[in-house]
C-alpha cells in the first residue's frame, strides 16, 4: 500500500456573478483544475460552480461573491460564498428543465455538498472524492551530444 501524501492547494476568486461571466469563470476552473492534474473533474467541478453562481445571480441581491476552490489531494471542495443570509433549499423549487437547475444537478455530480451561514451571508460547497494523480516515473534518457562535438564532425563525413 502506497503512502498517502496530504497537500492542500487552493484558489479563491472575489468576483460579482454575472451570465457574461460564466464563460471565463469556467476557463479559470479548469485551468486551476489542469493545473492540479485534475483533468477528469473539469466538467463537473465546471457545472457545479457555474451552478452556484447562477444561485446567487438569481436569488442574492447584492451579486459580489468569492469562489474557492480547494484540493487536499483526496478531496476536492468548491464553495462560494455570498452575502445573501437566505438559504437554498434542495431544488430551489425550480423544474430541472428550467435554466437553473438548482441544487439536485450539484448534488448529483458530487460525493456531498452542503450550506450554512455565515456572519455575513453563506457558503454553498459541494465536493468530489479524488486521489492525487499517478504520476509516471521519470525515465533517463541518454545525453546528448554535445553542439561543440556536432560542429568538429566534417560536413563531408556526414553527407
Amino acid at each position: 500500500m502506497g503512502v498517502v501524501v496530504e497537500i492542500n492547494r487552493q484558489y479563491t476568486l472575489e468576483l460579482e456573478a454575472a451570465p457574461e461571466r460564466v464563460p471565463q469563470i469556467r476557463r479559470i476552473v479548469a485551468a486551476h483544475l489542469r493545473y492540479w492534474n485534475l483533468e477528469s473533474l473539469i466538467h463537473p467541478v465546471g457545472l457545479g460552480v457555474c451552478e452556484l453562481l447562477g444561485n446567487v445571480y438569481r436569488h442574492a441581491e447584492d451579486k459580489r461573491c468569492t469562489l474557492e476552490l480547494r484540493w487536499t489531494g483526496r478531496r476536492l471542495t468548491a464553495a462560494v460564498l455570498d452575502r445573501d443570509p437566505r438559504l437554498p433549499v434542495l431544488g430551489g423549487g425550480e423544474p430541472l428543465a428550467a435554466p437553473g437547475r438548482g441544487l439536485t444537478m450539484v448534488a448529483s455530480l458530487s460525493d456531498s455538498w452542503g450550506t450554512h451561514a455565515t456572519a455575513d451571508g453563506k457558503v454553498v460547497w459541494f465536493t468530489l472524492r479524488v486521489e492525487s494523480p499517478a504520476r509516471e516515473p521519470l525515465t533517463a534518457l541518454p545525453p546528448l551530444r554535445a553542439l561543440s562535438a556536432e560542429r568538429r564532425v566534417p560536413v563531408a563525413a556526414i553527407a
